[in-house]
């Protein structure tokens, strides 16, 4: 009876997880890092430098692609026997590399969903790993595959599967686990139209509306973070303004991004976490960019704050670590895992990325709503919601405790440096209420050029005026007699003449020699 219990148990413990995407990891190359890529359900060997990925199948040859909820296309680096072709190419540029190459298409099978001619991208750019890919789950209005073939052939993975199958909701949740983690080492799951086992509670949570961005960049999974929506190492907010028009001045638009291992945020956040650490360091790696290093004993408690609900951040995922980094000691030093926004992150429609380190702290549901091709305008909004899984400050706290400091806890005797140590706020958007000074005068710019014309050449008349009055006072016909000072300089000539005679022996003073001192009046000389 015992063992029929079990096996029913089980069985059933199957079936409820049958519609799971299992999420594997692996560990890449640090250069790697920054790569936009995405992963789908992992076994997670995190140690700061892991891309999570699920198996997809193309025409029965199978590839593990990485999942990224950030970009929209699917690519393989690889061969597909049997592949139809469109004759059309497409590029997809990401934060670092691209992947390009004759649009194709072929049945793809994910799980138990099957597409029939799914289009993809054959990757010939040399850029990307042979026999690999990634699945872009981002809107389709973001697709190069949708855009370059123009119809509903192009559409996205997600979106044809959405599309053929109406009993399935337009949602998939992304759980990342953390494989430092010693408590639960869970390992992650992408699901489609269903929540994770356990974590049904996620549709509870508020929705977070995503705001359509219209600017020809592609549409992102992008929503507002509260006002005073980040709080530091201190217990604080951070102090920061959005640079987004129209996005909030004092509420920061986020992107949700699994394919960024370090989240992106403006520089004044990275400070506020990383800068008041002793012996942190903000240093430029190769094929990284900027970002702070920081003692590896260090536990630093941050806390995003999304629809009034607090998501703190366990330590293990504020610094990153066995990276072999060392400091100028040879010490080993972790990574800041929030790092300043890099040039190639940048965008004026969003201020940052939050990417794996956060969303291993927040179980994610997307809704698609109507941005899945051919819905209604009018049938649903797309939204956001997530689930705090950091809940327990103390376990996350042991945690730490035991994979970082060995077990033994001295986490009390650490202090932050005084706030005067910050670096100053170089943000030249401090003072911008939504628009830039140019996007404000813009409206007015006709009646300001037609008013600066009639002021300059009412000011060329002015000029004209005053020159021809100028003239009229000091010409003078030859028959006029000669100005006063003039008259002046004679009879000063003659005093000064018989001075010279008797000073000269009786010569007569010629007021036109070159050894005459004194000179009649010369005007001032006009340019």
């Amino acid at each position: 009876m015992k063992l029929l219990a079990t096996s029913l148990l089980l069985y059933l413990s199957f079936l409820l997880e049958a519609n799971a995407i299992r999420i594997s990891g692996r560990r890449i190359p640090w250069e790697e890092r920054l790569q936009k890529r995405g992963v789908m359900s992992a076994t997670l060997q995190d140690d700061g430098d892991l891309k999570y990925f699920t198996n997809i199948t193309l025409n029965d040859e199978v590839f593990p692609v990485l999942i990224d909820t950030g970009s929209s296309d699917l690519y393989v680096a690889g061969n597909v026997a049997g592949a139809g072709n469109t004759g059309k190419t497409a590029t997809v540029n990401y934060a670092i590399g691209a992947a390009s190459g004759p649009i194709l298409t072929a049945k793809m099978e994910l799980e138990e969903f099957t597409v029939m001619n799914q289009a993809f991208i054959l990757d010939q750019s040399g850029n990307n790993p042979k026999g690999e890919g990634l699945i872009g789950l981002g809107p389709n209005s973001g697709s190069e595959i949708h855009t370059t073939l123009n119809n509903p052939n192009g559409d996205t993975p997600l979106d044809r599967i959405f599309r053929q199958n109406a009993s399935t909701p337009n949602y998939l949740t992304i759980y990342l686990g953390r494989s430092e983690d010693p408590t639960d080492p869970f390992p992650g799951d992408l699901t489609i139209g269903h929540p994770v086992t356990g974590f049904e509670n996620v549709t509870s949570m508020p929705k977070l509306p995503v705001f359509e961005v219209s600017d020809g960049l592609g549409q992102h999974w992008q929503t507002l973070l509260d006002a005073d929506g980040i709080i530091g190492p201190d217990g604080q907010p951070v102090q920061v303004t959005s640079h987004v028009k129209n996005g909030g001045k004092n509420r920061l638009n986020a992107i949700f991004d699994s394919g960024f291992s370090l989240p992106q945020v403006p520089k004044a956040v990275a400070d506020a976490f990383y800068a008041r650490v002793p012996g942190a360091k903000l240093t430029n790696y190769t094929g990284l960019g900027e970002v702070y290093s920081l003692p590896c004993n260090v536990e630093l408690n941050v806390t995003f704050k999304l629809g009034n609900v607090s998501y703190p951040m366990h330590p293990l995922d504020t610094s990153l670590s066995s990276l072999g980094k060392t400091d100028e000691l040879g010490n080993p030093v972790c990574i800041g895992a929030f790092q300043p926004i890099q040039p190639g992150a940048e965008a004026s429609t969003y201020d940052m990325i939050l990417g794996m380190a956060f969303l291993r702290n927040a179980y994610m549901l997307i809704n698609y709503g109507d941005f899945v091709d051919g819905s209604s305008s009018k049938t649903a909004d797309p939204y956001l919601q997530l689930l705090p899984l950091t809940a327990d400050l103390a376990e996350a706290h042991s945690d730490f405790v035991r994979v970082r400091l060995m077990g033994v806890d001295d986490t009390g005797d650490f202090k932050l440096l005084p706030a005067s140590v910050l670096p100053p706020d170089n943000d030249d958007n401090s003072d911008n209420d939504d628009e830039s000074f140019a996007q404000k005068v813009h409206p007015y710019l006709p009646y300001i050029i037609a008013g600066s014309a009639v002021l300059g050449a009412a000011l060329l008349i002015a000029i004209a005026m005053c020159i021809a009055k100028s003239r009229r006072q000091r010409y003078r016909r030859l028959h006029d007699p000669a100005p006063a000072g003039l008259e002046y300089g004679q009879q000063h000539g003659q005093v000064y003449g018989q001075q010279y005679s008797q000073q000269y022996g009786g010569q007569e003073y010629d007021p036109y020699s070159h050894d005459a001192p004194f000179t009649q009046y010369q005007p001032s000389r006009r340019y």
